[in-house]
């Protein structure tokens, strides 16, 4: 069976060709033909698609998907939800349930610093862990500390924090998976659900940035069903590894901690470690110390095709010589600005506003640059985040660095790169490319003027119709 989609506006790789309406033609997982009044055939589906634009299926380069499918399930605690201290004690002492409290997105200008004691104020009956919106700290109550052992336990790993006693405060530093061994069975997170999610927003491959460190995680990952195209990076320590073979291509994940910044020598040879195995890096950044550090790393060990900047969230203008030299790609989240940019506007300094979640400058220096989500740490929908890098705007309407600001069509090129190449050629409907396509309900024109995720008429992997309005 073949696919037909008629009378679209379609995004094609030759202008020339995309004059006008055209019919689309998908057979066998790929893209047969463009062309003007194309013949039906017996076996073609047809979707009449009314004018509207037909675009290759947007590709999230950056998501962590187990993580965003259990946000599904978890109490929201920071802005714009939750932004007072009583807010945030409702938000948890109604929480559904009666056993473990997750709790997620919070941000210390609800209530400050939290640690378990802090915590105790809010909620002790039910064990309560919070997570940091950065994603890297985990805040556990007296409850929780004392379910996982915590309090009792002799030999903690570096990143539990102490309190002046030398007893754990609650407070955990990237310890997922060490929290995640402890904490009580509970049904896997419906990751199959949030591709199904994803693909009516037109998603239809995804990058997952999670360090992995076992290949059974990559397993696991693997046979969860999301429907996506899906890649994944995993740690160093899977730099080598066997890999699932439907998981496509993806860097080494590599995180330049903030609160503890490794040494130059450990972070090169991390770097040479993935690139000895063919493997390019992927090395998240989020502070301007963190990325002179990154860029002194590949000074010493060299880049290679592929290497990239996770976030890239404080670009200082002069480094970017050094990152347009190394060849290296920005992976960003201009959605950042839309969700949290009026929290920027008070707790960023000044001299760094300007080089937050650049997009436009970085282009301009030759710098490949691709979006994402960085779901669940912002909102999964592709369309928001284009809409932020043409707008800038924060929630309370400042514009945020105007001069990053994209086109409309620049914008949604950050979702349409290639996934073992975002920020490359942006892809374009090609007869031999990949049927993964998204059908809008008006003209490309009309929908940059206002992109919406309710524009979205259907979605489709390999020509197979796998969402619709």
């Amino acid at each position: 069976m073949s696919l037909l989609v008629r009378d679209v506006d379609a995004l094609v790789a030759d202008p020339a060709r995309g004059c006008g309406r055209v019919d689309v033609r998908c057979r066998d997982g790929v893209v047969v033909a463009i062309g003007t009044d194309l013949g039906r055939e017996s076996d073609d589906e047809v979707v009449d698609g009314g004018g509207g634009a037909l675009i290759p299926g947007l590709h999230d380069h950056h998501i962590h998907l187990f993580a965003a499918a259990a946000a599904a399930r978890s109490v929201l605690v920071g802005p714009p939800d939750v932004r007072r201290v009583d807010e945030l004690r409702r938000a948890l002492r109604t929480a559904p349930g009666r056993g473990w409290i997750r709790a997620v997105g919070y941000h210390e200008r609800v209530a400050g610093e939290l640690d378990r004691e802090v915590l105790d104020a809010l909620e002790s009956a039910r064990p309560l862990r919070v997570q940091h919106r950065s994603g890297g700290l985990w805040v556990l109550n007296t409850a929780a500390c004392r379910a996982i052992g915590l309090l009792d336990a002799k030999d903690l790993p570096d990143g539990v924090e102490l309190d002046e006693q030398g007893r754990a405060n609650g407070r955990l530093h990237r310890l997922d998976d060490w929290l995640r061994a402890r904490l009580p069975a509970d049904e896997p997170p419906d990751v199959a659900g949030l591709g199904r999610q994803l693909a009516r927003w037109g998603v239809t491959g995804v990058t997952d940035a999670t360090p992995y460190r076992t290949v059974d995680e990559l397993v696991a990952l693997a046979q969860v069903g999301i429907g996506q195209r899906l890649h994944a990076m995993g740690g160093v320590e899977l730099a080598g590894a066997d890999r699932p073979a439907e998981l496509g291509p993806a860097p080494v994940k590599i995180i330049v901690t903030d609160h503890e910044l490794p040494a130059l020598a450990d972070l090169v040879e991390r770097f040479r470690l993935a690139h000895g195995a063919g493997r390019p890096v992927a090395v998240h950044c989020v502070t301007r110390v963190a990325l002179v550090l990154a860029l002194a790393a590949w000074d010493e060990a060299g880049s290679r095709a592929g290497d990239r900047i996770e976030h890239g969230s404080v670009v200082p203008l002069e480094l970017t010589p050094a990152i347009a030299d190394h060849g290296l790609t920005v992976v960003t989240q201009p959605t950042f600005v839309a969700e949290r940019g009026d929290d920027y506007l008070i707790d960023v300094d000044a001299v760094d506003q300007a080089d937050l979640y650049r997009c436009r400058s970085l282009q301009d220096a030759t710098i490949a640059v691709a979006g994402s989500t960085d779901a669940p740490f912002g909102h999964p929908d592709p369309w928001r985040a284009i809409v932020a890098a043409i707008e800038r705007r924060t929630p309370s309407g400042s514009v945020l660095g105007p001069d990053e600001a994209l086109a409309g069509p620049a914008a949604l090129d950050l979702f349409l790169g290639a996934p073992d190449a975002p920020g490359g050629p942006p892809r374009r409907l090609a007869v031999g490319a990949p049927a993964d396509l998204v059908l809008l309900d008006r003209p490309l024109d009309d929908v940059l003027a206002e992109p919406l995720s309710d524009l979205v008429v259907a979605t489709f992997i390999d020509g197979t119709p796998v969402a619709t309005a």
